[in-house]
């Protein structure tokens, strides 16, 4: 929920299990109006489509404490000053926003997104189940055949869908930056395979630097899943420091999908 801060606070759950929440569908949460901007202009000039209805959802991890989410108006831009951003501010801390979305298999092409890390995490491994943390993640979530679950993965959506009445993603692809592992890796999630990450940063270099993307959602998605993408059906920000028990800050630019 949104409070008279201006900050995006997850509304407490019970507490079950991470996975659960992480792998979810679109969970009943309070809205909020997004609060990135919503017309990021490709290299080319041309415009994005981000319709302006779409609203954020908070989103928490149950037994963490939440990652606080708030527009800063005073993000740093390197030497050209400040500019207006999503802050993540997490402290020993997990949670996330995300806004459903609708986008059939074959309207899909690219996604633009842009996202500024002053300091990586020390000891965070992405590969490793209880050091997965990460400064920054931008998180897509995707409908499928779920008969072609393996046995563990039907079984752990039946738990999601009767502990939050909804079915998890056939499929979640993450964009992130890792501490070592190259770019263009791919990082499957040590709980389940229907969650995979491309690795688009690696190590320091860039820190202190907006970085921006333009990602072929169908090609990226095949590159990680070795298939094709059904519809898209979320994105997701997730800024998380729980498992090293750190604190860390990121700034989230634009996000916009253009066919």
């Amino acid at each position: 929920m949104k409070t008279t801060s201006g900050r995006y606070e997850p509304k407490p759950r019970l507490l079950w299990p991470p996975l659960l929440i992480l792998v979810g569908g679109l969970l009943a949460a309070c809205a909020a109006p997004l609060p990135v901007a919503t017309g990021a202009p490709g290299r080319d000039g041309s415009s994005w489509n981000t319709p302006a209805q779409l609203s954020w959802q908070a989103v928490a991890l149950p037994g963490k404490a939440p990652t606080l989410y708030h527009l800063d108006e005073h993000a740093p831009l390197g030497a050209h000053g400040q500019r207006t951003a999503l802050k993540a501010d997490a402290r020993s801390s997990a949670s996330m926003l995300r806004t459903p979305v609708r986008v059939e298999a074959d309207a899909l092409g690219q996604l633009g997104f842009s996202w500024m890390v002053p300091a990586l995490i020390a000891g965070a491994d992405m590969g490793a189940r209880d050091l997965d943390d990460s400064p920054v993640r931008l998180i897509l979530a995707f409908e499928g055949d779920r008969s072609q679950f393996s046995a563990k993965n039907a079984m752990l959506n039946e738990l999601t869908r009767l502990v939050t009445g909804e079915e998890m993603p056939y499929a979640t692809l993450m964009y992130v930056w890792c501490n070592q592992r190259p770019v263009g890796s791919v990082i499957h999630n040590p709980r389940t395979d229907r969650i995979r990450k491309i690795v688009v940063e690696s190590g320091p270099k860039g820190l202190m630097q907006w970085r921006n993307y333009e990602r072929d959602i169908r090609a990226d998605f095949a590159h990680a899943f070795g298939e094709p993408p059904g519809a898209l059906v979320a994105i997701g920000l997730m800024t998380d420091s729980d498992n090293t028990h750190s604190k860390t800050v990121a700034w989230y630019g634009p996000i916009g999908l253009r066919p």
